[in-house]
């Protein structure tokens, strides 16, 4: 014990090389855990956005796309289905519930979303959790928007405040259906979902809005006014997908199976949980990768403290034969060089924990804002520590490689060295 009393002022006395060796283990540490977080809170965020829901339907296309543009509005969809298509199968006899969803606007560069009331009933997310609302309620009006949390805090939103719809999915668009301004109805509390960047409006507010328009333009002499379109009987033509509720669960895989061969036009039925483990396949291999990359990056750092260690090692053997003529043992010298090793690795991984949760306070909102992606501030999971136990027997056998070579350091080495 009292050889490792000098592990301390003989750490000191390199301070300057050994902090730079503990930031170095700290930053390599800090991107491994905070890779690892990263990757666990997309998987959650993305498994959470979706629950209670046995099929996702709409145009042919691929189970993936389907599941993306649908639920997470990412990408575009390749076609729309008919209304008439939708009522038929939403009638079918195994279905409970049917939630038709119509995308192709947006607002300020966030989705807008066309669907009826039902859609704030039997929407699920999480643990089957029901949407609720921060204020306000949902739309009753042809020119109703409940916007989600995000969009309300971004543009600083509130019930009553006036929305301008833009034609397209673009973030900056010069085709806005100025003529038919929206109100906003409610405002959604936080989910941590795609549904939190959304504006939600009425199937007939997309039809109304759109009316006089041919090919992404308004058409001169066929528009009309916002009062005459709430006179107006209207039906939506088209819708880009639905969600799907069954009454039994039975029923689901015949159910998909009479939609996949829908003779009418080419649809696709997929069950959110298989589109989603076809779509971790997919990025299981840019997983893997981002994780060697962060073991890459403590071997690195590990490598370095090896390096310092060694580069020092020459220049104690003074110290070190000075230590033997004490009375110190050749485990003795051991046991300190170990020790330096184990003290640098330590305070190496606190120091990382600690810039990991740091630097994770400081870029949640912005992370979640511009990627819509909830890194949750939670503690070490038994994997982390699995992790950082690795990296700590890591940095302990690559110490005693130094501790070994000063081990065979013999006394006479060190006190006929010439200075």
């Amino acid at each position: 014990m009292k050889i490792l009393a000098l592990t301390f002022p003989s750490l000191w006395n390199r301070k300057f090389t050994v902090l730079l060796t503990i930031l170095s283990i700290a930053l390599s540490v800090a991107l491994l855990l905070g890779v690892e977080k990263i990757r666990t809170s997309a998987r959650a965020s993305f498994s959470s956005t979706i629950s209670g829901t046995d099929l996702i339907i709409g145009a042919r296309t691929g189970p993936v796309q389907l599941l993306l543009y649908s639920v997470f509005r990412i990408g575009n969809a390749t076609n729309n289905m008919t209304w008439e298509s939708y009522q038929d199968i939403a009638s079918h006899k195994s279905v409970k519930w049917s939630v038709p969803l119509s995308l192709g606007d947006s607002h300020r560069g966030y989705a807008v979303l066309g669907t009826t009331s039902d859609y704030f009933e039997h929407y699920r997310y999480g643990r089957k959790q029901q949407l609720e609302f921060a204020s306000g309620e949902p739309f009753d009006d042809l020119f109703h928007a409940v916007v989600g949390s995000e969009v309300a805090s971004a543009l600083g939103y509130q019930t009553g405040s006036e929305i301008v719809v833009a034609h397209g999915t673009g973030s900056v668009s010069f085709a806005n259906h100025k003529d038919k301004p929206f109100v906003v109805s409610g405002v959604l509390e936080r989910t941590g979902t795609p549904v939190d960047r959304t504006v939600h409006v009425s199937l007939n507010a997309i039809e109304a809005i759109h009316i006089g328009w041919e090919s992404g333009a308004p058409q001169a002499g066929k528009q009309v006014s916002a009062e005459d379109a709430r006179k107006m009987e209207l039906h939506p033509e088209a819708i880009t997908a639905f969600l799907v509720g069954v009454k039994n669960k039975i029923g689901i895989f015949q159910l998909q199976r009479a939609v996949n061969e829908y003779r009418e036009e080419p649809l696709l039925a997929v069950l959110p949980g298989v589109a989603l483990q076809e779509l971790w396949s997919l990025i299981g291999v840019a997983e893997k990768a981002l994780v060697a990359v962060s073991i890459c990056v403590v071997l690195i750092g590990l490598v370095g403290m090896l390096t310092a260690i060694l580069t020092s090692l020459n220049e104690r053997r003074r110290e070190i034969a000075i230590l033997r003529s004490c009375g110190a043992r050749p485990g003795h010298v051991f046991t300190l060089f170990i020790g330096e090793a184990v003290v640098v690795t330590v305070t190496g991984i606190a120091l990382g924990i600690g810039l990991l949760y740091l630097v994770l306070l400081a870029t949640q909102p912005i992370i979640e804002s511009k990627f819509g992606l909830y890194v949750g501030i939670s503690g070490l999971t038994p994997y982390d520590l699995t992790l950082l136990g690795i990296v700590f027997v890591a940095g302990a056998l690559i110490g005693a490689v130094p501790a070994i070579l000063a081990y065979r350091r013999s006394l006479a080495d060190g006190l006929t060295l010439r200075i």
